[in-house]
């Protein structure tokens, strides 16, 4: 059998459909080094996507790419969000446009409370859901809203993260290993939140180590290799091809 044709014919098929964020023959380096190499993927409305790989495939500096960082530098390709040409933004511009990315290390900002890293999100436009409406989604966080932010538990940052990214009004949420070092019972909390995200219509990219719960909870899946795509097609694709998941996720 040779997994890399058919994963590479599964990839063509999707990309027909009409998409709400698509990702045409992208590259980025870090300095001299090709990091993400030539992709292209479409995300639908309202769709989870898991964004999957090795460690060092290039899933990080995908969601990077797209969110318009100033690392890796984009130096070829096109990113389209909604009919706005991201790939011709600065990372302000498409915030603005409804990018949030939630990186690996949470940037949660020292000596603000809870609440004064939610109002920082919210001190310009587009302003999303309110604060009293994210502890609805997040009653700890309403337990703890005086309390410093950076204080928090792991679990409990995440959840500050991704209500900050919320606090605007975003199209697209971009999670970076937002299950590590969390307890599985904090990971259930997690994704039942995020499960509530995507029925308000809102896209998300998760990538994800633990790629068993990513993909229980995802409708669709990218695998990334060295830098390219050899898969793109559904989550349950993936479960259920345990040759595919020892080639490229070990597991």
């Amino acid at each position: 059998m040779n997994i890399q044709s058919d994963l590479l014919q599964s990839q063509g098929n999707t990309k027909s459909s009409p998409a709400f964020l698509s990702v045409w023959n992208m590259e980025s380096y870090y300095g001299e080094s090709y990091i993400v190499q030539n992709i292209s993927f479409n995300v639908h409305e309202g769709e989870i996507l898991a964004l999957l790989g090795r460690n060092g495939a290039g899933k990080t500096s995908t969601l990077r790419s797209i969110a318009r960082m100033d690392a890796p530098q984009v130096t070829h390709g096109e990113i389209w969000l909604d009919h706005k040409p991201l790939h011709k933004m600065r990372s302000h511009e498409a915030s603005a446009e409804g990018i949030a990315l939630v990186p690996e290390d949470r940037s949660i900002i020292p000596g603000l409370t809870v609440e004064e890293n939610l109002q920082l999100a919210q001190i310009a436009p587009p302003i999303g859901w309110s604060i009293e409406r994210l502890y609805d989604l997040f009653p700890r966080l309403g337990e703890r809203r005086k309390q410093e932010g950076v204080t928090l538990s792991g679990g409990e940052q995440q959840m500050l993260a991704i209500a900050r990214a919320l606090a605007r009004d975003i199209k697209v949420l971009l999670l970076d290993e937002p299950y590590e070092g969390l307890a599985p019972v904090i990971v259930d909390e997690i994704e039942k939140t995020l499960r509530i995200i995507k029925e308000q219509g809102i896209t998300t990219i998760i990538v994800e180590q633990n790629a068993i719960r990513a993909l229980e909870l995802a409708d669709r899946a990218v695998i990334l290799d060295t830098g390219g795509i050899v898969f793109d097609g559904t989550a349950q694709e993936v479960l259920e091809n345990a040759e595919l998941r020892a080639e490229y996720l070990a597991i």
